[in-house]
């Protein structure tokens, strides 16, 4: 059996993730140490006690998802042997996810990793100011249909397919009128639904340009590793084990579409038949159920779910 291991993006947080694995585990509970003092504050207090509001905020969210993914991989290598170059034969995550797939597999620190997210995370929220951008899921559209959808409701603004997570299911992101536009045409084409989602700003498309050069500048100063596993990027769908070209395709991640159905297949057509979710929520072995059928897919993020699994 050929395992990938795969790591949530935004849209998973809720309040108290990691508490328990960090009151069980030590290992758990040093990452979220290192992630407070990385940031210079006591993140963990907002992850585990709230409020909401504030863990929402995309710069508290995002090195929040990844610490607590490093969390339960920390607490599988030193409870259950987890050799990550052994174990898996392709890591991915899905957006920010991929920065935790990176520091998973040796190619970032965790220190560096929660400093990048949360430069990233603030520079998308200051790309665009709010209410001016949107972001709206697809359902029921293929990817180039949604492309399509996007693509008549521009008018002249930005409307472009963000997020390919599945089989019928493409996210748009831009400008508010184009995707408030593409909300009526996506309807009008046979979506099943087609709703705006809470979202703070519009995210992987060119509106994010600002922040993609925030992150140039800041991937610059970094030391970055070749993965002991290769990393599946989101922009290219296909491996990456080069420094260098991890870097360029973090910048290209912040404006370009999330291939994560294409990633999906790309792993099962190499022999991959079990994907395992580390961290927050099961919504990447959700998609994976829907895309890649027949394959096994598991969610790793509590206490309890650690003396089940098996290298």
């Amino acid at each position: 059996m050929s395992t990938a291991f795969i790591f949530p993006g935004q849209g998973s947080q809720q309040v108290g993730m990691g508490k328990a694995l960090a009151d069980a585990f030590p290992a758990a509970r040093a990452v979220f140490d290192e992630v407070d003092a990385a940031l210079g504050e006591k993140l963990s207090d907002t992850i585990w006690n709230g409020p909401d509001d504030a863990l929402k905020l995309t710069a508290n969210a995002q090195p929040a998802l990844m610490a607590v993914s490093l969390a339960v991989v920390r607490v599988l290598e030193a409870e259950k042997g987890l050799d990550l170059s052994k174990a898996a034969r392709f890591v991915a995550g899905h957006s920010l996810g991929e920065y935790s797939a990176l520091a998973a597999a040796g190619s970032l620190s965790i220190t560096d990793a929660a400093k990048l997210l949360r430069i990233r995370g603030r520079a998308m929220q200051e790309a665009v100011p709010v209410g001016q951008g949107a972001m709206a899921a697809l359902l029921g559209l293929d990817f180039d249909a949604a492309a399509e959808v996007a693509q008549a409701a521009a008018e002249g603004e930005v409307c472009e397919a963000a997020n390919d997570n599945a089989s019928g299911q493409v996210v748009v992101s831009g400008h508010k009128g184009a995707i408030d536009r593409a909300l009526v045409i996506a309807k009008e084409k046979g979506a099943k639904r087609a709703v705006l989602l809470p979202v703070s700003a519009p995210f992987h498309c060119r509106l994010m340009a600002p922040a993609a050069d925030a992150m140039r500048a800041a991937l610059a100063e970094v030391n970055v590793q070749a993965p002991v596993v290769p990393v599946v990027a989101n922009v290219t769908a296909a491996p990456v084990t080069d420094a260098d070209e991890i870097r360029r395709r973090l910048v290209e991640q912040v404006t370009g579409t999330v291939r994560w159905r294409e990633s999906v297949a790309f792993m099962v057509s190499e022999g991959v038949t079990r994907f395992i979710e580390l961290g927050a929520g099961k919504v990447l072995s959700g998609l994976v159920k829907r895309s890649a059928e027949g394959a096994e897919a598991q969610s790793i993020g509590m206490p309890d779910d650690i003396p089940t699994y098996t290298a």
